[in-house]
């Protein structure tokens, strides 16, 4: 299982670099990227992981314009080579690691293609280590950095080509690694009997001139907090400070009534207190991988190379009502000083959470 990596003195086990320091089956290696608009018009989602332990490597794209949820999804062997990035017409380029990437999903009959390059506004940020446990198993212990960003490039959206400049398009990427739940369903074995214990997730990185904000929160339903983060990391133009913490973070959420879809939030950094408000959402789960598809999961075995498309009509009833589960919003975010940036807005209330009266599912 040698690979040209092997040549580079970048081991940490003492393994060759194809295998993992864990045999644990859900060990996964995986990029995000988000691309939007500053006025909410569209936003893209890419991501791209490799599987060691499955065999697998995938990759996704997936964009909302306000009427359409279109998914470009892509799957094949791992084989040995760790430094192929590409699935079928996927391919991720690091130009200047940390830095400078490039991200490119070829021409295809889906309705879907870009060549985009991105570049970090401030320096990436390692994030707090993110562990949980259940019955005795770990079930997430995964690191993760991540970054603000510019876009430059090109988009085709069905017929219409869009230029990116990075004056318009912002976004937000991470890398994580680790062990998070991938591939075919397991057995349940004794957790067959258990209810499911619901899902509270905020995770916010915020673009500002001069710096961004980081804010995220992973609750159980009685509120006791499993990750939590609030850092201040400052621009590159600014000098790009290092990662600052500014306190417990704290949150209002307010939603649509009869929903689980956020209205507007306020966010709480220590001190500093920003009004986040969602300007188009994306339900990033709907035929990405991310667990809601019984057909196509992270890691799932499509094998040698298959690729598709899907899409939703978001003009319709029956689209719009496929739409639910985790969310990635292009967000507003507000400053008491009246001070405006724009960033992700991921969240997702799954199950019960007793503080804001979800009872059930």
């Amino acid at each position: 299982m040698l690979s040209p990596l092997d040549d580079l003195p970048i081991h940490q086990i003492a393994e060759p670099v194809r295998h993992v320091g864990t045999s644990d089956r859900n060990f996964y290696d995986r990029y995000y990227f988000n691309c939007f608009d500053r006025d909410g018009s569209l936003m893209l989602v890419v991501g791209m992981g490799q599987y060691p332990n499955l065999g697998v490597a995938d990759a996704f794209a997936v964009v909302n314009d306000g009427e359409r949820h279109r998914v470009v999804r892509a799957s094949r062997e791992l084989g040995t080579d760790r430094r192929d990035t590409t699935v079928g017409p996927f391919r991720v380029e690091v130009l200047e690691g940390l830095r400078r990437l490039r991200v490119v999903l070829d021409e295809s009959e889906y309705g879907l293609a870009f060549d985009l390059t991105w570049d970090g506004h401030d320096p990436a940020h390692l994030e707090p280590r993110h562990f949980d446990r259940s019955l005795g198993r770990v079930v997430i212990d995964s690191t993760r950095f991540a970054q603000t960003g510019r876009w430059s490039g090109a988009v085709r959206v069905g017929d219409r080509e869009i230029a990116i400049t990075p004056d318009s398009w912002l976004g937000s990427r991470d890398r994580s690694w680790g062990v998070r739940p991938v591939g075919e369903p397991e057995p349940p074995g004794i957790h067959g009997t258990d209810a499911l214990p619901g899902f509270f997730w905020i995770y916010a990185p915020m673009q500002f001139d001069d710096r961004s904000l980081y804010f995220s929160v992973q609750e159980r339903p009685d509120g006791r907090r499993i990750l939590q983060e609030a850092t201040q990391v400052g621009s590159f133009v600014a000098g790009g400070d290092a990662a600052e913490e500014l306190g417990v973070p704290q949150h209002e959420l307010h939603f649509v009534e009869g929903t689980r879809e956020v209205d507007h939030a306020i966010l709480h950094l220590g001190d500093v207190r920003v009004r986040v408000t969602p300007l188009l959402r994306l339900h990033v789960g709907v035929g990405t991988g991310y667990g809601f598809d019984p057909d196509w999961r992270h890691g799932m075995y499509q094998g040698a190379l298959k690729v598709e498309g899907r899409e939703w009509d978001l003009t319709t009833d029956e689209g719009r009502k496929a739409m639910w589960g985790l969310c990635d919003s292009v967000a507003r975010a507000e400053l008491d000083d009246g001070t405006t940036g724009y960033g992700l807005f991921e969240y997702m209330v799954f199950g019960p959470h007793q503080r804001y009266g979800f009872g059930g599912w």
